[in-house]
């Protein structure tokens, strides 16, 4: 069983920058994909940026050149880091991580972008 802990939310005015983090814990031998999706209430899960395990990034057009998705696989852990943020990117940020062939999902961490 893996377990994905995250951290890092929390309320932050528009045009601040936030930090998330997700570290993978638990019995697992290699870690593929990892992603941050985002969910409003009432809304779809989306998806904001992901990595594989090369390196390479994609991101949804809404966040692009503000946010930056990294890895650590020594640590098992990604990041997410979130610049020039707008009220439109409140949600709750999941972070979801492929290993040994399955998926798992992070419990999530509210981010709330407010004056």
């Amino acid at each position: 069983q893996v377990h994905l802990v995250e951290s890092g939310g929390g309320l932050v005015q528009p045009g601040g920058s936030l930090r998330l983090s997700c570290a993978a814990s638990g019995r697992l031998s290699s870690i593929g994909t990892m992603a941050w999706y985002r969910q409003v209430s009432g809304k779809q899960r989306e998806l904001v940026a992901l990595i594989v395990s090369s390196g390479t990034t994609n991101y949804a057009e809404p966040v692009k050149g503000r946010f930056t998705i990294s890895r650590d696989d020594a640590q098992n852990t990604v990041y997410l880091q979130m610049n020039s943020l707008k009220p439109e990117d409140t949600a709750v940020y999941y972070c979801w991580v492929t290993a040994d062939y399955r998926s798992y999902w992070g419990q999530g961490t509210q981010v709330t972008v407010s004056s």
